[in-house]
């Protein structure tokens, strides 16, 4: 039988709560599971990987399909995956929501005058989530999707979301980042030094060949609440420099930044 994988419900200290609510967490265990998998899972594998039975699961997979929490795989594939319902109510939360709120008009007068699309993301873990998110106005842009998840020291905008920070907010930062590579975190290092120095980052896509990453700090009382980010594709001809386009997103950074403080963010 595969040894079961340790549940938060199993974790040191469970035994210490004075109440438990074991079907709740047999559920928040298969969303957490699905969250960490790259790949979609069927109830048979849920169920090896939690170190449960199938007849155990089976009923909260349903309910948690139900609810619209989890989703039929798509394609040819078997299994499911997460939705984004939980996406949804995470951003509908008051500070998420009032960013948004306040950075969407400012988003959409950079794209205008830039011709670029651009997008905002928050600090989820050891990963950036986009949030918000405004097209290139024109007929042809490269855009990113809201609830794109990426590993904080791969994206442009993980390394304003590190970099523009706190130091004890940082170090809570380091204990999520635990399991990455140390040549990767050394070189993370260096580019939030550099980044913290010059203000914002530019630096090319290691995702999409001809795409160059800009992104700076909308930052708050505490620190960068999130990163303003332009993926810049170069067109022609050419509508604004990558120069040009650097000096509105900081531009349109600075004016969110202090709309944030404002409104105590």
């Amino acid at each position: 039988m595969k040894e079961k994988i340790p549940s938060r419900s199993d974790t040191a200290g469970a035994e210490e709560r004075k109440y438990k609510a074991p079907a709740l967490e047999k559920g928040l265990d298969v969303l957490e599971l699905l969250a960490r998998s790259p790949e979609p899972m069927t109830t048979s594998q849920i169920a090896s990987e939690l170190g449960r039975s199938v007849s155990e699961l089976f009923r909260m997979v349903l309910a948690l399909e139900f609810r619209g929490y989890i989703v039929p795989a798509e394609g040819a594939k078997d299994g499911y995956t997460l939705s984004n319902k939980l996406f949804a109510l995470g951003i509908a939360r008051g500070p998420t929501k009032t960013l948004i709120e306040l950075a969407l008009p400012v988003m959409s007068a950079l794209a205008r005058d830039i011709s670029q699309s651009c997008h905002i993301a928050m600090a989820s873990g050891d990963q950036i989530v986009v949030v918000g998110r405004i097209e290139n106005p024109g007929d042809l842009g490269f855009s990113v999707r809201v609830g794109y998840r990426r590993p904080l020291v791969k994206a442009a905008s993980g390394v304003i979301l590190y970099g523009f920070q706190e130091p004890d907010t940082q170090a809570v930062m380091r204990g999520q980042l635990e399991e990455v590579d140390k040549d990767d975190m050394d070189a993370f290092g260096e580019r939030t030094a550099q980044a913290k120095g010059q203000g914002y980052v530019r630096s090319p896509s290691d995702f999409s060949d001809g795409v160059t990453d800009l992104s700076a700090p909308l930052m708050g009382r505490r620190g960068a609440v999130a990163a303003l980010t332009v993926p810049f594709v170069r067109y022609q001809p050419e509508r604004c420099t990558v120069e040009e386009a650097i000096e509105r997103l900081c531009a349109a950074a600075a004016q969110l930044s202090e709309m944030l403080k404002q409104h105590s963010l």
